[in-house]
């Protein structure tokens, strides 16, 4: 079982990444292999919206975004977080995002994903709903997500709900939960929305249609 933890924050040591180290602490200790990454240590070029990617399958910059989509694209699972900036997910979050390949090539096919969302205030919830709303778009299958509202600055105490959100991500994967509400808001919006539009686009979009071939998506 693979399974990876992105931390959306600038900060290595801030209350998003504290959280995100305990979830990969206890998935680890479950038998998962975890991998861990911070966006603000990566090599990754803003999205220019040149839709070379939809076309050709990949994006023009082969850096660390580029890279890591294709380690999500064979994981199992996947862990975002992201501290509250300006009422929504932080500006590495959100470039990442961009890079990610998520909503049009449905990156998440057949994942499951937990999401973090941190903050001092209620914009918080905001940036938790924009993480959950990308899992959801992207198909996957959503086990729990965590929102803390926490002063700047503090550490994080209740490491058994955390604990315990990890280990429904991990049953969930070992037990391929179906999640059949999910899957049939998913269904809609891909049958009425993402599909429609990208077959529409012929070959400017092929790559993406090459992509839901190999992945099964359909």
């Amino acid at each position: 079982m693979k399974i990876i933890i992105i931390n959306g924050s600038p900060r290595k040591k801030g209350v998003t990444a504290q959280i995100l180290h305990v979830i990969g602490e206890r998935l680890t200790e479950r038998g998962a292999d975890v991998s861990y990454f911070d966006l603000g240590e990566l090599d990754m070029r803003p999205c220019t919206g040149c839709c070379s990617c939809y076309k050709k399958g990949k994006c023009i910059y082969n850096d660390d975004a580029e890279r890591l989509s294709d380690e999500i694209a064979i994981c199992d699972g996947i862990v975002m977080g992201s501290p509250t900036y300006a009422s929504n997910v932080s500006g590495l979050m959100k470039s990442f995002i961009d890079r990610g390949h998520f909503v049009i090539e449905q990156l998440l096919h057949n994942k499951y994903a937990l999401t973090v969302a941190t903050g001092e205030n209620y914009g918080s919830s905001t940036t938790s709903k924009v993480l959950r709303d990308l899992m959801l778009y992207s198909d996957a299958r959503i086990s729990s997500g965590i929102v803390t509202n926490a002063p700047f600055g503090s550490s994080v105490t209740d490491r058994e709900s955390i604990c315990s959100k990890a280990d429904r991500l991990y049953d969930d994967i070992d037990k391929k939960r179906p999640h059949t509400l999910q899957s049939m808001i998913h269904r809609i919006i891909f049958s009425f929305g993402i599909a429609p539009f990208v077959r529409k686009k012929g070959e400017l979009y092929k790559g993406v249609t090459d992509r839901w071939e190999n992945a099964g998506v359909g």
